[in-house]
């Protein structure tokens, strides 16, 4: 199973986890965040970051300044934690081409099993995961954990992310999900404060999993 860290700021962090081999290093693009990259690390320190998996998150940005900070930063990932809709999604792809993969985000809270499949069922071909967060009245990571149990009941078509609330107390009934994640996604039970990892915790996760 895969691990992404998100909500990065600190490059004696960054080199730390890239030595733990983690998977997916993850950038917070989104002013409202208390985890907004560009207040920490320049795009050009993102981009002489070397690692193979870099995700740009982004929330409802518009297609040219997702394109350009890709580019700019060298993101080999783009995840979409808005309301980007099919034709957003196509035109994205128009213009960062094949290389770049892209992380569209579901999110969890009162929707009906039918709701969820359908928004499963209508993602675009073009995407290459999906991320199951719990939702919330504001944008972003609200550190609670969804009932994981509701993905056993859905025909889920592409590889995800697992995110919302992951922590080492409750990572042990992720044995319960028949459709085990292509990748976990952590950030506020593994912090400190925002934006500086508990990287022990961290290393405790990777003992558990």
């Amino acid at each position: 199973m895969n691990l992404k860290v998100c909500g990065l700021m600190n490059t004696n962090q960054i080199q730390e986890l890239i030595s733990m081999n983690v998977d997916f290093l993850g950038f917070i693009f989104y002013e409202k965040s208390p985890r907004y990259v560009l207040n920490h690390l320049s795009l050009k320190e993102i981009a002489e970051i070397l690692h193979y998996k870099k995700v740009g998150v982004f929330v409802n940005e518009s297609i040219r300044g997702i394109a350009e900070i890709a580019s700019e930063a060298q993101l080999d990932v783009i995840q979409l934690h808005g309301n980007e809709d099919d034709n957003f999604i196509f035109q994205l792809r128009q213009i960062i081409g094949e290389n770049i993969e892209i992380i569209k985000v579901i999110r969890i809270g009162n929707k009906t099993y039918e709701e969820l499949q359908k928004t499963i069922n209508h993602q675009p071909s073009t995407i290459n995961y999906l991320l199951f967060d719990t939702d919330s009245s504001v944008f972003g990571g609200t550190g609670k954990a969804f009932d994981w149990q509701i993905l056993n009941d859905l025909e889920i078509t592409k590889p995800y992310f697992l995110s919302g609330g992951i922590s080492l107390e409750n990572i042990s009934q992720l044995s319960t999900v028949n459709c085990q994640p292509f990748a976990l996604d952590i950030n506020s039970k593994f912090e400190i404060e925002p934006g500086l990892k508990d990287l022990e915790k961290i290393k405790q996760l990777y003992e558990k999993l």
